[in-house]
């Protein structure tokens, strides 16, 4: 057992370890190279009956665990969107691990609270988000859209589906785009409507929702006695970080009178740059928005964004508060536990509040911008090299390419090249980049965004592509 008068000891120890891992990161393989089960075998299989001393806990942790990890925080971590960290996150998150306070309600840390409050406003205008909205943290952007959900579903039937249930409230349709991330659907399952009621509206040939097929689809529905809801719109989808038209769809909403929620977990940290508040055209017609500083605003995970218009419809739809929660001081606060699933919240706002101070405007946004012209550099080699080919269009640091030999047609077969050529690039360690299929092309997608990249690292990952590629042909 780890005692009281070892733990400054241990402590320091720990934070030496961290220092090292964080100087020495590219050192290890990116991408795991473990097979299933090796990690789960090498464990015990009972809890030991006497506690183990922390110098055997750490000699466990770096010879069983530390082989099956994979390193987001490395510079050589391409995949995905990335999950980032800074030093001033790092440092908040140990003093909120410290403080170990639980904070649902404004009197279990008065501070975590009115922080939380303070940093969502910072936020909004760092974003250039409408002014009178309101903001809380959530885990992820999943919970968000879910949240989302749930709020245009109580918001448009009088709050009566959280008290009777679906039972008389006919067949709601949920739209998105087909290019939009899979928690959409989840979140349709988990509020009770279905997959078959969500809608996947066509895109163009930019990956964007058609907003001429959007109202279609709305039309058709309420032809056949369906009731249009919520339309889910994207700001950098997954694939591809297309930014769906939201001035339009905006505007269809509007007429329909639908909820209008904007998925912008990755791109939306662009818009604290002046060159990208082009994004923010339409916001005006959302009822609800989010975005996550845990992927490109240098934020451990877990940290995401939430806006809503109504206040009041979001707290109507999860406000449960029993006797053993009422406190004097509800009705002159925000209790974030009412904003949202959970109940139990951690003090998430405080790392968010150290990132924030730390870098500064200035120092976010030179750093977001930097991410950008990396990538815009690596398209241009890609552009110039015969055998490789983009295959949709950069909006910010995220590049959709594929290698295309020299007379190879057959797409079946280039898939397979391209298939293949990830798992070689992978295996080398060196470098983690993921796939998608765009109109269904194999498609490799190169992130730029990990906190700590630099040009030197995307020009060694763009070498090892190339000669891998030429190897395979």
């Amino acid at each position: 057992m780890i005692k009281g008068k070892d733990f400054r000891g241990h402590a320091h120890e720990l934070v030496d370890w961290i220092a090292d891992y964080l100087e020495n990161i590219e050192e290890y393989p990116v991408k795991s190279q473990v097979k299933p089960g090796d990690i789960y075998e090498k464990l015990p299989s009972r809890i030991p009956q006497e506690g183990d001393s922390f110098q055997r806990i750490m000699q466990d942790f770096n010879n069983i665990i530390m082989p099956g990890i994979t390193h987001w925080q490395s510079p050589n971590f391409f995949a995905y969107f990335p999950a980032n960290s800074s030093y001033a996150s790092l440092l908040g998150e140990m003093l909120t691990a410290t403080l170990g306070a639980q904070c649902m309600k404004w009197e279990t840390s008065p501070a975590a609270t009115e922080l939380e409050q303070k940093v969502m406003e910072w936020l909004r205008t760092l974003l250039g988000l409408p002014a009178k909205w309101h903001g809380v943290i959530q885990d992820t952007a999943s919970t968000s859209s879910l949240v989302a959900l749930l709020t245009a579903r109580e918001y448009h039937t009088d709050y009566s589906i959280n008290k009777r249930g679906f039972s008389k409230s006919g067949s709601f349709r949920i739209y998105c785009s087909g290019e939009a991330h899979s928690s959409i659907e989840k979140a349709v399952r988990i509020a009770g409507f279905g997959s078959e009621n969500l809608v996947k509206v066509e895109t163009d040939e930019e990956f964007r929702m058609e907003p001429g097929a959007l109202e279609a689809a709305i039309q058709e529905d309420m032809d056949s006695e369906r009731k249009p809801l919520c339309v889910v719109a994207t700001m950098g989808t997954t694939s591809t970080t297309s930014v769906d038209p939201l001035e339009s769809i905006g505007k269809i909403c509007k007429k329909y009178d639908l909820w209008l929620h904007v998925d912008a977990a990755y791109a939306g940290s662009a818009m604290i740059l002046q060159e990208y508040r082009w994004m923010t055209s339409g916001l005006n017609y959302a009822d609800s928005f989010v975005f996550n500083p845990h992927k490109w605003l240098f934020t451990n995970f877990d940290c995401s964004a939430y806006y809503v218009k109504d206040k009041e419809a979001l707290t109507k739809t999860f406000q449960l508060i029993p006797e053993y929660l009422k406190t004097k001081a509800d009705k002159q606060v925000n209790n974030y536990s009412d904003w949202g699933i959970q109940l139990g919240r951690r003090f998430r706002a405080l790392k968010l509040w150290f990132v924030l101070r730390s870098f500064g405007v200035r120092g976010l946004q030179d750093k977001v911008r930097f991410h950008i012209s990396i990538a815009k550099d690596l398209e241009e080699r890609i552009s110039a090299e015969p055998d490789f080919e983009v295959l949709a269009p950069r909006t910010v640091n995220l590049l959709c390419f594929r290698y295309h030999p020299n007379g190879v047609t057959d797409e079946v077969k280039l898939n397979d090249i391209n298939e293949r050529l990830l798992h070689q690039l992978n295996a080398t360690g060196r470098l983690y980049i993921t796939h998608t299929k765009l109109s269904g092309k194999y498609t490799l997608r190169i992130v730029t965004g990990q906190t700590n990249v630099e040009p030197h690292h995307v020009e060694r990952a763009w070498d090892l592509i190339m000669e891998t590629a030429r190897k395979l042909a």
